[in-house]
């Protein structure tokens, strides 16, 4: 079936019968390599339109607290990571973590994003203390922290299995599994990049026990390290599949599908490849809002496409709001993993997020990491307002 012949099929989507017009693997990469990117988007903005017709964006108001940068897996494309004994080593004590959760509050904030690196030296009681600390000294903030990779570092550290490890840190107060370390769940791609991390299957399953316990939970992926479209339809496949399993038997999967790409400027997987940076690997805006609009027609079980601003800008970000996404992301306050490979921008402020939000025709809406509507304040100017307002975004 041509590129045409797919997207009319996918225009008749709707969720009655979404089993019946399931866009296939096959379909997927023939989008990838032959659909004009304008007719991409047009189709994933149908489908969005389809899925969340209110004319809304969310976007949450959080903060990313990186506990400690002590790692053993040595990712090649990771900037952040020491190794132990490193010089440049550091973890965050109680108080430290508390301090800038006390300025997230401030700003009414709802929720911190934290994740390290697989850190030996703590045990799992520095872990569970941790989080019974922060729920007694804030409990309006949800708990969203660490990654699979760390749940299984933790695991083989205190001898204990991923899903035992799981239930402790829930019983504690963690209230969400983010998805980072996901990166390219393709068995190839990922042994080339971070050997160390283990397979996908061990990343889908430490999500799928997340999920089974009630934890919200996310999606990610990374593009860009050389890989083909059929390895990036892969993985969401295997997304795909996790998230029909889980809303089947626990009623709860992701609650998003978060893609950037890989940056490749100061880190061991840039530096392996010098020469073919930004040529060969890695992936510009144009293949960014490309990935961004196959995935919202592709990942028809997953509600929320968030768009990327930290790697792409909010411009691009804006745009991809046009071609799928929904969701505008955090404000994020404060970051250090994808900053350390080379971004510039580190935050945004709501006034920031509301204003690339309202100037592409929607209005836009607080969330939580459980993506419930909260009370907004409109910071920036109606639509209307607007010397040259944009039409507006509706169904």
């Amino acid at each position: 079936m041509d590129w045409q012949s797919i997207l009319q099929r996918q225009s008749q989507w709707t969720r009655s019968n979404a089993a019946t017009l399931r866009l296939t693997s096959d379909e997927a990469v023939t989008l990838y390599n032959d659909a004009p990117l304008h007719s991409l988007m047009a189709a994933a903005h149908h489908r969005r339109l389809v899925m969340h017709p209110s004319g809304q964006v969310t976007y949450l108001v959080d903060r990313n607290i990186n506990y400690t940068n002590v790692c053993t897996i040595n990712c090649q494309f990771c900037s952040f990571y020491r190794p132990p004994g490193h010089d440049e080593t550091y973890t965050q004590t109680y108080e430290q973590i508390s301090e800038r959760i006390v300025e997230l509050e401030a700003i009414g904030g709802s929720r911190i994003l934290m994740q390290g690196g697989v850190n030996p030296e703590l045990p799992m009681s520095w872990y569970t203390d941790l989080l019974r600390h922060l729920r007694t000294h804030h409990p309006s903030i949800d708990l969203d922290c660490f990654s699979p990779i760390e749940i299984e570092g933790l695991a083989e550290v205190c001898g204990m299995s991923t899903l035992e490890v799981l239930t402790a840190l829930k019983e504690a107060g963690m209230h969400g599994l983010p998805g980072g370390g996901a990166e390219m769940l393709v068995d190839d791609v990922r042994k080339d990049v971070s050997p160390k991390k283990g397979a996908p299957a061990n990343w889908l399953r430490v999500m799928g026990e997340a999920q089974s316990l009630g934890l919200t939970t996310s999606a990610t992926n990374v593009i860009g390290f050389g890989e083909d479209n059929s390895a990036r339809i892969e993985h969401m496949r295997r997304i795909r599949a996790l998230q029909d399993d889980s809303l089947e038997h626990h009623s709860i999967g992701f609650t998003s599908f978060i893609a950037w790409p890989v940056q490749l400027e100061v880190n061991s997987f840039g530096r392996r490849n010098r020469g073919q940076n930004k040529h060969v690997l890695g992936a510009g805006s144009t293949e960014y809002l490309r990935h961004v609009a196959i995935s919202r027609l592709f990942l028809d079980n997953v509600e929320h496409i968030q768009a990327s601003w930290p790697t792409m800008g909010l411009a691009i970000a804006q745009m991809a709001l046009l071609g799928g996404a929904d969701d505008a992301g955090s404000t994020m306050m404060e970051e250090n993993v994808v900053s350390a490979s080379g971004t510039s921008k580190l935050d945004a402020s709501e006034i920031e997020l509301q204003s690339a939000i309202v100037r592409a025709g929607f209005t836009p809406v607080r969330r939580n990491s459980d993506y419930d509507h909260l009370e907004t304040e409109q910071v920036v100017p109606n639509r209307v307002d607007l010397a040259a307002p944009p039409p507006a975004i509706t169904s």
